[in-house]
């Protein structure tokens, strides 16, 4: 096996990850998009050809003078390197093993009977294992583990700061994930890794400034502008659950009121369907059904909902003015998105500046195993990407980290296994 390769030149970053998001392409495209010399773009590529994850492709175009000289499109080899990629909930671990490309090639789901940090990372490194043991390949090539956790997480030092849905407040995860696991440990909010698969491999590709909006326990938002996505001084940006809509009512988790997510996440629209109807046995399927059925008092509480995220979206719409924003969330979650459409629809018009109200809105239901997906996606990003966080020794020449190690950083450094 040739050596694995990650980016040492912010010239091989540019290179390798316009093929990964944009290819096949030839050098002579990347030259012109990136404004790298052709030269520049041959010396770059190289060294991902001989190590197998790029390959050129038969000419397809002629370029140079006179259109004489045929030009090979270069692209990923899929199968180069995995990554394995797991969304933590509050009662089960999915996780997933993907290809550069980030396209799931295996799947596991794994209940969590406790939240504790030690089951979790214990039940963590089982699911992990079950993974990677599924093709002799994946347990050879996979050496990143990407976590997505719902909260306040601090990617740069693998910290889940506050996890309101698991309980957890400082929490090493990155660390305690690559002690038992053997694998380098990126850890990210999980809205932020699902944004971070979008930019990369989905709706995002190709505009520099889109939201993600997530719809389900909590109300999320995932924001790229000017090619990057938002992180925030302290980790923290894109709440716009967290915006206050409803006045000094209801109070939410996070200590304010009114805010987005009291309103529409799935445990307060619950609690209001069930006072509405009488019924204090329902959950969230049930509620969905009774309004589906045509029950007005719980229209008017997924009306409300719809109402309460549409002026967040607006909020944010103005302040940044993106490209488009993509609605997504779990399947279960935007089962009940026909109950609040026309509501969130009339309610960002109403409140969008100028402008900001012909922003493209695109509906785009997602499974678990797709959050767990972005998760792997950000492994990717922090490996190829010299975007992310500089690694603590500097960014070129730094050492590999050792397998186990947590970072955010992913490795930086050309690495010979």
């Amino acid at each position: 096996m040739p050596p694995r390769l990650t980016t040492t030149t912010r010239a091989e970053a540019t290179v390798f990850t316009m093929v990964l998001t944009q290819g096949p392409v030839s050098r002579v495209e990347i030259a012109r998009r990136s404004g790298l010399s052709s030269a520049a773009v041959t010396k770059a590529a190289r060294p991902f050809i001989e190590a197998g994850y790029l390959q050129e492709l038969a000419a397809t175009e002629r370029t140079g003078p006179g259109a004489g000289r045929p030009a090979s499109p270069l692209t990923i080899r899929p199968d180069r390197e995995f990554f394995t990629g797991v969304k933590i909930t509050d009662d089960e671990l999915i996780g997933v093993v993907t290809d550069l490309r980030a396209e799931p090639v295996a799947s596991a789901h794994r209940r969590l009977t406790t939240t504790s940090v030690e089951g979790v990372v214990q039940e963590l490194a089982e699911l992990v294992a079950e993974l990677l043991a599924a093709d002799p390949a994946y347990g050879e090539r996979c050496h990143s583990l990407g976590l997505a956790v719902s909260g306040d997480v601090d990617k740069a030092h693998g910290l889940v700061r506050y996890s309101p849905f698991l309980g957890w407040r400082q929490v090493p995860l990155a660390r305690l994930a690559a002690e038992a696991t053997e694998l380098t440990v990126t850890v990210e909010n999980d809205v932020k890794s699902l944004t971070v698969a979008e930019q990369w491999f989905g709706d995002g590709v190709g505009a520099s400034s889109f939201a993600l909006v997530t719809v389900g326990i909590g109300i999320g938002c995932g924001l790229v502008v000017n090619d990057r996505v938002v992180a925030g001084a302290h980790g923290v940006a894109g709440e716009i659950g967290h915006i206050p809509v409803g006045g000094d009512e209801p109070e939410c988790h996070c200590g304010g009121r009114g805010c987005v997510e009291a309103i529409a996440g799935t445990a307060p629209l619950v609690a209001a369907v069930r006072a509405a109807t009488g019924d204090a046995s329902m959950d969230i399927d049930a509620a969905i059904d009774v309004a589906h059925a045509g029950d007005r008092a719980a229209r008017e509480v997924f009306a409300r909902a719809g109402h309460a995220i549409g002026l967040a979206m607006a909020a944010m719409a103005n302040l940044f003015g993106p490209e488009r924003i993509i609605v997504t969330g779990d399947v279960r979650g935007l089962a009940s998105y026909d109950l609040f459409e026309e509501h969130l629809n009339r309610a960002f018009a109403a409140q969008a500046f100028g402008a900001a109200a012909d922003c493209r809105l695109l509906l785009r239901p997602r499974t678990f195993e797709q959050w767990a997906r972005g998760a792997a996606a950000v492994a990717i990003q922090t490996l190829f990407s010299r975007e992310g966080v500089p690694s603590p020794g500097g960014a070129a020449g730094a050492e590999r980290p050792e397998r186990g190690k947590a970072t955010a950083y992913g490795d930086r450094a050309r690495l010979a296994e």
